[in-house]
């Protein structure tokens, strides 16, 4: 029995101890394949290093390997069977790097294999092609200011605005002038002082179809002192208002069917120097004329010349005088007080732009009952040396024949002056 026994313990000793060194042996041989299979993953990590870092002239072409063989080495081991297709094959292809490491791998550690490209074939998504979508090329515009919301329950009121017809223009004038002379001057003469103020204003309608009415006040007056003069402190040296009114009907572009009323007078009496005779007086003569004929409008030398020539083939001329011991002196018979005849009258009004300075303004008027003649030339040259301030020169021929007849002049008369004073236009 004991012999029994004591063989027993001794096979199971040696069994056990067989069994350790077997076990060893195995751990041994698992250890040294990791170690093979590290070694082989850190050159791998190598040669991937040199392939991101360095010139990739610097790298063998045997270690260049593709994204989808990096990714087989990364990716947890899978068993991929045309790894061992291209093995077996008659025709292998050329053998990737990363092939090399997986049949190591199979062969030597087949435990550390965790799915096969099967398996992953059948868990893959279904892939869904997505449609890429349409792009438009949007041309860059400005960017435009938002339109203003309104209420559509606003109300809303309705301004019909009646076209204005009338233009209106005038001038203001206002001329000062001293003269001293000493008693002892080797020329002789007086000292004086003189004021002129003038007036004048326009109203004109223009319907743009046909029609115009064109209306003009001209106003006038002037006084100058005078030492020498023993029976008047002051004379007049110009004294008038005349009122102009012209009614057109268009025949083309520049002529227009047209009647024309001129009337005229003066404010105060007139004199001459000590002489106490009265020779003209507020109404005294009041003269007014009315005339039927053609206007012409005048638009030349580049807008700088404008204005109007009226003739009229048929005219009414009536003088009139309020004092009857003056009808002789004016050209009317002894003792009556108006005086009428027709005839033809004409009327040029012009004014002339000379240079942006200067402008020369005439009035030549004109009337023949053709056993009388009454012809008037005013002429008005203006410099203006701002806006405000001017010289002017006017000077005045006028001819009658139906006065008496003066024994140095004849029927000639003339009036001029020159002056240095305000001026206002609008």
């Amino acid at each position: 029995m004991r012999k029994f026994f004591l063989i027993f313990l001794l096979t199971y000793l040696t069994i056990n101890s067989h069994a350790q060194m077997t076990g060893f042996s195995v751990h041994e041989n698992l250890v040294k394949k990791d170690t093979s299979m590290l070694a082989a993953y850190t050159d791998s990590l190598l040669i991937l290093r040199q392939k991101l870092f360095e010139s990739s002239a610097s790298i063998s072409e045997e270690y260049k390997m593709s994204a989808t063989e990096q990714a087989r080495i990364f990716l947890p081991t899978t068993y991929y069977r045309e790894v061992i297709d291209n093995l077996f094959s008659l025709y292998p292809n050329s053998e990737p790097e990363s092939d090399k490491y997986l049949l190591e791998i199979y062969m030597k550690s087949p435990f550390l294999v965790r799915t096969t490209d099967r398996e992953l074939h059948n868990q893959r998504a279904t892939l869904v092609d997505v449609e890429k979508p349409i792009r438009h090329d949007v041309e860059i515009v400005e960017k435009e200011a938002p339109l203003p919301v309104e209420a559509t329950s606003a109300p809303v009121k309705v301004m019909v605005l009646k076209p204005n017809f009338w233009t209106y223009k005038g001038d203001y004038s206002l001329q000062i002038l001293q003269n001293y002379i000493s008693g002892n001057w080797y020329q002789g003469g007086e000292s004086n002082y003189s004021a002129l103020t003038s007036v004048l204003m326009e109203a004109n309608f223009n319907n743009k179809q046909k029609i115009k009415w064109d209306n003009r006040l001209e106003l006038k007056f002037g006084l100058q002192s005078s030492k020498s003069d023993s029976l008047h402190n002051f004379k007049t040296t110009e004294d008038l208002f005349r009122v102009t009114s012209k009614f057109g009907v268009q025949a083309n572009k520049r002529w227009y069917y047209a009647t024309q009323l001129i009337a005229y007078s003066q404010f105060t009496h007139s004199y001459r120097s000590n002489d106490p005779s009265l020779y003209a007086d507020f109404l005294a003569p009041f003269n007014l004329n009315l005339s039927l004929g053609m206007d012409y409008s005048v638009d030349w030398l580049k807008h700088k010349l404008k204005g109007n020539i009226h003739l009229a083939p048929i005219a009414y001329n009536m003088k009139y005088t309020r004092l009857k011991r003056l009808a002789m002196r004016l050209g009317l018979e002894e003792g009556r007080h108006i005086k009428h005849d027709f005839g033809s009258e004409f009327t040029l009004d012009l004014r002339w732009q000379l240079m942006e300075m200067l402008s020369w303004k005439t009035r030549l008027y004109g009337y023949t009952s053709y056993e009388r003649s009454e012809l008037e030339w005013e002429n008005t040259f203006t410099f203006k040396f701002n806006k405000y301030i001017s010289a002017q020169i006017f000077i005045y021929p006028r001819f009658d024949d139906g006065v008496v007849r003066d024994e140095k002049h004849g029927y000639w008369q003339l009036k001029e002056f020159a002056s240095l004073g305000f001026l206002y236009s609008f």
